[in-house]
């Protein structure tokens, strides 16, 4: 099979009107992920394979996240739309190119899995012209019905079109065709338009096929995958699929998920071991988890990076470009964004970190808000290693906090703080230089040998 080229061209210039939604619908969502992104990550892909995606006029969002998928990806327009078979040939050029294997799929499956085009390629190989993926559906009603004698497809028969007894087979067709792509033009170009709609029909190419006395075989997978996605309400079901499939997958990797059901992953989210995760927790994407973290409930996570034995939550929200090191914690009512915690860092109440640095073993307080925004840019708050932030303060970018430096509480920090000094009073009007390293002593009741005391 490696040894075989291949095209994959994806169907997606449907507008979607169902949906009620000026997003082509292609681009509408499952686990975090569009669903042509779904469809195109389960396309072959490396050496000797091509990817081409039909698309309708005026949908350059489809175009350029099919290129932001698959940079090798060549899109085509398809200006009219006169069929299934019609939108293939807008893809005429990439099919002149000679692959072995042609496959057409539909940018609105996102559940359709690698696997079955494995599968569907398979049969060319041993010299089918057409093998087309068929499944068993629970309720066949509206769906064209596969025809065939002994292990070969002989039709694909439209409802309508149907005989009465055609209409009681289930075994139905969901679109997704692989062709000989030796012979893919010439099965193709013989596919006309004499029916009540004027169209050209993919599925015309079985009989065609027929006629030649070339092969024509099925493979069947289950209904679930190959959901094609026409209303808000399709969107949901993939939605709770796909996310039984997620849930299930990261169980069977041995993460802990307490509530399965009420726990919402992205296609996309990498886990360590001994991972557990609370009930009501949403994971966004680009969200890596490391071993042994845990995630308290009713948090939300997304482009975040979460190092080993991390705690976050419970109710912690962790916004893009977070970044956790090794044992750092960050509790309730704690969000955080374009963030970097070093090991040992401790956010547990009610606070903001955003565009900031924090160094190993740092301890914020509660109440402790970075003040990033000026109201015309963002800026940077850097906290060195082991310093003390007391409830209540305010670090008001740009601004840095030195190494083991002691913030008291309610402070308004609106310049540096250098390593080992304390701040005490609002607006810093004093910063004592050591006075951090002396207020341990004075806690703990012990002397710093290296300092002289203080008068």
């Amino acid at each position: 099979m490696t040894a075989r080229s291949s095209l994959t061209i994806v169907l997606a210039a449907g507008e979607g009107t169902r949906m009620r939604s000026n997003l082509p619908k292609v681009l509408h969502s499952v686990a975090s992920q569009t669903l042509l992104a779904h469809v195109l990550a389960a396309t072959p892909n490396g050496a000797g394979t091509g990817l081409a995606v039909v698309i309708g006029p005026d949908h350059q969002a489809v175009a350029d996240e099919a290129r932001r998928i698959r940079p090798d990806a060549l899109t085509f327009v398809q200006a009219e739309r006169l069929g299934t078979a019609h939108a293939v040939l807008a893809a005429r050029e990439a099919i002149a190119r000679g692959a072995d294997d042609l496959l057409i799929a539909f940018g609105d499956t996102p559940l359709i899995s690698a696997e079955t085009f494995a599968r569907l390629r398979a049969p060319l190989a041993r010299g089918a012209a057409i093998a087309a993926l068929g499944f068993r559906a629970a309720d066949p009603t509206g769906y064209g019905r596969f025809i065939v004698e002994g292990e070969r497809l002989v039709a694909i028969r439209e409802q309508a079109d149907a005989s009465a007894d055609e209409r009681k087979i289930d075994l139905c067709n969901a679109g997704v065709m692989a062709i000989d792509g030796r012979r893919a033009l010439e099965i193709l170009g013989q596919i006309g338009n004499a029916n009540s709609k004027g169209e050209y029909y993919l599925t015309d190419a079985v009989e065609i096929v027929r006629k030649q006395g070339w092969e024509s075989v099925v493979i069947e997978t289950s209904e679930d995958e190959v959901r094609g996605i026409n209303t808000k309400a399709q969107l949901a079901e993939a939605e709770a699929v796909m996310q039984a499939r997620l849930r299930k997958a990261a169980m069977e990797a041995g993460v802990t998920l307490i509530a399965p059901d009420t726990v919402f992953l992205a296609a996309d989210t990498v886990f360590g071991k001994d991972v557990t995760i609370e009930p009501f927790v949403v994971i966004g994407p680009g969200v890596s988890i490391a071993d042994g973290t845990v995630i308290h409930s009713f948090s939300h996570i997304v482009e975040t990076t979460l190092g080993k034995k991390v705690s976050i939550g419970p109710y912690a929200r962790l916004r893009p470009g977070t970044s956790l090191g090794d044992g750092a914690r960050i509790g309730n009512f704690v969000e955080t964004k374009a963030a970097t915690l070093e090991a040992g860092v401790k956010v547990n109440h009610l606070s903001y970190i955003g565009d900031a640095t924090v160094g190993a073993n740092s301890n914020i307080g509660a109440g402790t808000i970075t003040c990033n925004y000026d109201g015309f840019k963002k800026h940077k708050t850097v906290i060195g290693q082991g310093a003390f932030v007391g409830t209540n303060s305010s670090l008001v970018a740009p601004v840095k906090i030195g190494n083991g430096a002691y913030i008291g509480s309610g402070s308004v920090i609106t310049r540096d703080v250098p390593d080992e000094a304390m701040a005490l009073e609002r607006n810093q009007q004093t910063i004592r230089e050591g006075g951090a390293t002396r207020y341990r002593e004075l806690k703990t009741g012990g002397k710093n040998p290296e300092k002289k005391p203080e008068k």
